[in-house]
């Protein structure tokens, strides 16, 4: 089993539909047994809250439901609970890291990096418009079928 988890500033945006990508891509690989996803924020300014509504509509245009995610913040047992921590941006990389706790077992890196897309940020599109929504679909999409490959050629021998 790995462990992954998508965080982002507030969890509303780009880590829920990430999350959902993931688990979509996971599930048609025949990995979704194998891999668990989670998805979390920084900041604590929508706890308890589904996604932003752009994302829910951005996600369901590709026939994913994320409308049932709450987001959460991220906690010192996170570090030691998941393998890898994918972060949507260097800023959120760059907080993710300073409160990372001594006995962190994660390892903590850039999402669109660790898929093998190479650096770069997947841009918050919360102050935009659905276009913006789109673009990051279209990033953590890419992003998911590149980390399922990854996985995928991990365990090709022993799919669930």
């Amino acid at each position: 089993m790995i462990r992954l988890l998508v965080v982002c500033l507030g969890n509303i945006c780009r880590s829920p539909v990430a999350e959902g990508a993931l688990r979509h891509r996971l599930a048609d690989a025949r990995l979704a047994k194998r891999v668990e996803v989670d998805s979390c924020g920084t900041g604590d300014w929508h706890v308890g809250d589904p996604p932003d509504p752009r994302a829910i509509r951005s996600a369901a245009g590709h026939g994913i439901d994320i409308s049932m995610l709450r987001a959460r913040t991220l906690v010192p047992a996170d570090y030691r609970h998941f393998d890898v921590v994918l972060c949507a941006d260097a800023s959120t990389l760059q907080i993710v890291r300073s409160r990372q706790p001594a006995d962190a077992t994660a390892e903590i890196v850039g999402l669109l990096d660790w898929a093998g897309l190479g650096p770069g940020d997947v841009p918050d599109p919360y102050t935009g418009d659905a276009a913006g929504f789109e673009t990051v679909w279209q990033l953590v999409d890419r992003a998911a079928a590149g980390i399922v490959e990854r996985i995928g050629a991990g365990t090709a021998s022993d799919r669930a």
